[in-house]
Order: C-alpha cells, then sequence, then structure tokens
C-alpha cells in the first residue's frame, strides 16, 4: 500500500510541475508577445515621427529655397539698379571732368525735335513717352501749320494743346511712342556748371553747343526773374530746345539771347516748366502729364 501511495504521490507531483511549467511558459510568452507589440507599436510611432520629421524638413527646405531665390533676385535688382546708377555717374563725371558730353548726346538727342512752320523754324523737345512736346511760344509767330522732324528725319505732324504767353511756352502733341527727357530740378543748379544747348540753330539741326551756367534766377523780357544766364551759344532755332545739364537732365527751355551782346543766352529755369506745362495740361486736357 506505501509503495502505492508513494507512486500516485509522485504521479501528482509530475503532474503539478508540468502544469507549473506550462503556466510559466504561458506567462513567459504573454509577456514576450505583449513586448513585441510594444516594439511594434514604438516602431510604428517612429516611423511616423520620421515621416514627419521628413516632410517638416521638406518644406523648411522649399521655404529656404523660396527665401533664398527671392534674396538673389532680389540682390539681382539692386545690382542692376547700382550699375545703372553707376553707368550715370561715370557718364556724369566724365562730363564734368573733360568736358565731354558725347555720351549723354547720344542719350538725349532721340527726344530733340526740329519743329517747322510755314513762318520759320525752331526746337523743341520730348516731354512724354506719348509724344508731349514742347518749345517756345514765339515759335509759331504768323504760322499756320507745324511738323516735328525727329532725329531719323521722320516728319510728324503737330497738334497744339496750349499757349503759356508770359512765359512763352507751347505744348504740342505727335502721334507715337518715343523717349522723352527727364526733367531736372532748377533749383539744384549752380553757378558754373557745365551745361549743353541741342537745337535747330540758323537751320542746322541738332547742332550742340556748351557752355556753364553764369547766373540763376535772372529776370526775362516779362519781368520774371525765372531765367538761368549761360555763355553757351544761342542763335535764331535755338528757341525752344533742350538745356541739359552732365545728369542729362533738362534744367532749362532755350529762350532768348541779349541782342548785340556775346554768349549771353537765357533759358527758362524747369521748375517753371513743368508748372506751366502742368497748368495747361490740365485747363485743356483736364490732366497733368508731369
Amino acid at each position: 500500500m506505501a509503495k502505492l501511495r508513494n507512486k500516485e504521490n509522485t504521479g501528482k507531483g509530475k503532474f503539478i510541475l508540468l502544469g507549473a511549467i506550462l503556466i510559466v511558459l504561458v506567462v513567459v510568452i504573454s509577456i514576450q508577445s505583449a513586448y513585441l507589440i510594444s516594439i511594434n507599436d514604438r516602431l510604428n510611432i517612429l516611423s511616423a515621427d520620421l515621416d514627419d520629421a521628413k516632410e517638416e524638413l521638406g518644406m523648411e527646405i522649399a521655404s529656404g529655397k523660396q527665401d533664398l531665390e527671392g534674396k538673389i533676385s532680389g540682390l539681382s535688382s539692386e545690382l542692376s539698379d547700382v550699375e545703372t546708377e553707376l553707368g550715370k555717374e561715370i557718364v556724369s563725371l566724365k562730363a564734368e571732368t573733360s568736358a565731354d558730353f558725347s555720351g549723354i548726346i547720344e542719350d538725349v538727342v532721340d527726344s530733340v525735335v526740329t519743329i517747322q512752320t510755314d513762318a520759320g523754324q525752331g526746337s523743341g523737345f520730348i516731354l512724354t513717352s506719348d509724344g508731349y512736346v514742347i518749345t517756345n511760344a514765339h515759335v509759331f509767330a504768323g504760322a499756320t501749320y507745324a511738323n516735328a522732324i525727329l532725329s531719323d528725319q521722320r516728319s510728324k505732324p503737330m497738334t497744339l494743346i496750349g499757349y503759356d504767353i508770359p512765359l512763352d511756352i507751347a505744348l504740342l502733341k505727335i502721334e507715337g511712342n518715343y523717349d522723352s527727357l527727364p526733367i531736372g530740378n532748377s533749383d539744384d543748379v549752380q553757378i558754373g556748371e557745365k551745361v549743353i544747348a541741342i537745337g535747330n540753330p540758323l537751320g542746322l539741326s541738332f547742332s550742340v553747343s556748351e557752355g556753364i551756367v553764369s547766373a540763376v534766377n535772372r529776370e526775362g523780357s516779362n519781368g520774371l526773374p525765372y531765367y538761368i544766364q549761360t555763355d553757351t551759344a544761342l542763335n535764331p532755332g535755338n528757341s525752344g530746345g533742350p538745356l541739359i545739364n552732365t545728369d542729362g537732365e533738362v534744367i532749362g527751355i532755350n529762350n532768348f539771347k541779349i541782342a548785340g551782346g556775346e554768349n549771353l543766352g537765357f533759358s527758362l529755369e524747369s521748375n517753371y516748366i513743368e508748372d506751366s506745362v502742368n497748368e495747361i495740361s490740365l485747363e485743356r486736357l483736364d490732366e497733368i502729364i508731369l
């Protein structure tokens, strides 16, 4: 009996041991499964984070590239402006130091016109790209028609817009698109600075004469102190042409010379030109063109 009981106890012990082992295995497997699931979850999270990081980095790179391209474009534009301004300064400096206006003349001559009428000839210049032209009003004394002769010798019929008799200004129009002359600030004109006059003296179209500013705010025959005095040669036919500084800007419109005097020419200051033209255009066209 004792042996039989011992065998039964031994069998029960083995069964219990096996059960325990199975339980342990189940627990271990469950832990491993849970651990593996946790790792997969972490991997998925890390993968999602990596994708987000890559997307954010891509957006930052794209933004940085766009910003860089914008800065490069801005710098290119600034460089172009600097080059243009430097070119103007070089031409101006050249004119100031060597009295060589050739570069300026090349730039402005296409904006100067010869005015032919049935009563005589004069000069003028283009104020705006759409063909508004200014000259002296006395150029049209006794005339019934007028044509503008361009630098390429084309003839354009002129339409009269209006007059300013006290300042001896006439505003006209030719059809087409043109290079125009910039108007400078005559308040900045200095005595002694170099200037040129371009016009049609004695029928010699597009002639250029050079001189210096002798005085400013001189009184004209109208009693108004609106004139620049120069020693630039002015002859019949120069009337209405531009007086140009070393920056290629119009600082006056050549108006008259003192009879019997040498190198005593007078030009209406550019600030009064601008005021007069705008008054005429406002009255006649209901707009300001300068």
